[in-house]
């Protein structure tokens, strides 16, 4: 039998200029007395968690700083969080302050410090247990300072197992913010590639939930096996397509000037909507390929990202094979492919599989994103261990609207060793 429902979540938004100013405020509404602040040392650098620390403890309550969380977070990063707050709490609440690493950090230890057990019991299988917590979990507060991940609004918490050399993650419902704060301000400062990188990011969020398997072509599920990614549905398709038509208009400007106040609140509005979308349709090839373009990273090293060790920013492994994706999905859905490319490019013409990967190809050849994995340091000797890698994440892979092989995943990471 086929499904007949879909679901919808989304945590409690409150976004605009200025709206990081009144945490304090949310969080007397949710009885809170000591609060644990996760950011990490570049948003440190930039102040706001500061000021939004100072601003909560003039409410009268306390706070504790933990501002080490990492970039594109490890098995051994989270623990370190986690360690931190068992031994600093027990904590009312949680305010995580910083991109998608910093929120998914919070996430983490929200999880192991109000339930029992240890951080691979959580993590999704086969890699981890996947275990459900047994505990509800403290307030969270999401404040994101780069406009692209969407953590504010979803379940998931992704990592690197670094002994596996694989990105997976944590995904409960349980998991989700309780309260996102939008402030377009406090994401003025990220640096050019940031903020490309990021907003490839909320594009595919957009792309992927919208050209993800139909909710009702699914498999008929009982209550206790709904999981939060339930494929397109009419609600997610209204975010991603208004996030889409956003991008359209403020990311070129966005990248191009950095303190264009208009862009930078459009880009912010784009990724809060992305972040609805796929937070319950879901992502698929793009994403599974990322964990391991991210996981298997040798020498490369972005400007504007922590130069200490290499790194494939999240939104930029989603990016690099996500033109042949959609080439390869296209035959699930034509009208769903041809509509997405026409609101990111009104001038976009023809009606064949390679529209929608031409429209993203000049998008971020104009915005600076690497030339394909050739460029970030992948050989096509890589192949078959990134096909490993993304073979792993069959969550992600049971949302995409074709069945996906390992021959179809070799296919599309060869023909992203190069886009132009």
């Amino acid at each position: 039998m086929s499904e007949t429902v879909f679901t919808y979540a989304a945590p409690a938004l409150k976004f605009g200029p200025g709206a990081s100013g009144e945490i304090g405020h949310d969080l007397l509404g949710y009885g809170a007395r000591r609060v644990l602040l996760v950011t990490d040392p570049g948003v440190a650098a930039t102040g706001h968690p500061a000021r939004i620390a100072e601003q909560v403890t003039a409410r009268g309550l306390h706070v504790t700083t933990y501002d080490r969380a990492r970039v594109e977070p490890t098995d051994d990063s989270l623990r370190e969080a986690i360690d931190f707050a068992r031994d600093a709490g027990p904590f009312d609440a949680i305010v995580a302050v910083g991109g998608g690493s910093a929120i998914d950090t919070a996430k983490a230890v929200n999880l192991l410090t109000t339930n029992p057990g240890e951080l691979m019991d959580y993590v999704n299988a086969p890699v981890g247990k996947g275990a459900d917590p047994s505990k509800p979990l403290l307030p969270l507060v999401a404040i994101p300072t780069t406009t692209g991940t969407g953590a504010e609004s979803t379940t998931i918490c992704v990592l690197d197992v670094l002994s596996l050399k694989v990105k997976t993650g944590i995904s409960h419902a349980r998991l989700r913010p309780t309260l996102a704060v939008v402030d377009p301000l406090l994401t003025m400062s990220q640096p050019t590639l940031v903020t490309a990188a990021s907003g490839m990011d909320i594009l595919c969020h957009a792309l992927e939930s919208y050209t993800a398997r139909w909710y009702a072509d699914m498999d008929a599920k009982q209550p206790e096996q709904r999981v939060p990614y339930c494929g397109a549905n009419p609600i997610a398709d209204m975010w991603s397509e208004k996030a889409m038509s956003l991008l359209a208009g403020a990311f070129r400007e966005a990248v191009r000037d950095g303190s264009d106040a208009v862009a930078r609140e459009q880009m912010a509005m784009a990724a809060t909507f992305a972040g609805l979308g796929f937070g319950n349709a879901g992502v698929h090839i793009p994403h599974a390929n990322a964990y391991p373009i991210a996981g298997r990273v040798r020498d490369f090293r972005p400007e504007g990202y922590p130069q200490d060790e290499p790194i494939v920013p999240h939104g930029m492994a989603v990016s690099l094979t996500a033109p042949e994706a959609f080439r390869f999905t296209f035959e699930a859905a034509p009208e769903r492919h041809l509509r997405a490319a026409r609101l990111l490019d009104p001038s976009a013409t023809g009606d064949g599989p390679d529209v929608l990967p031409g429209v993203l190809s000049a998008l971020m050849r104009d915005i600076g994103i690497p030339n394909g994995l050739a460029e970030v340091g992948y050989l096509d000797a890589d192949v078959d261990d990134l096909v490993g890698g993304a073979m792993q994440q069959q969550r992600l892979l049971a949302t995409a609207p074709r069945t996906v092989r390992e021959e179809d995943l070799a296919s599309v990471f060869r023909g992203s060793m190069e886009h132009w």
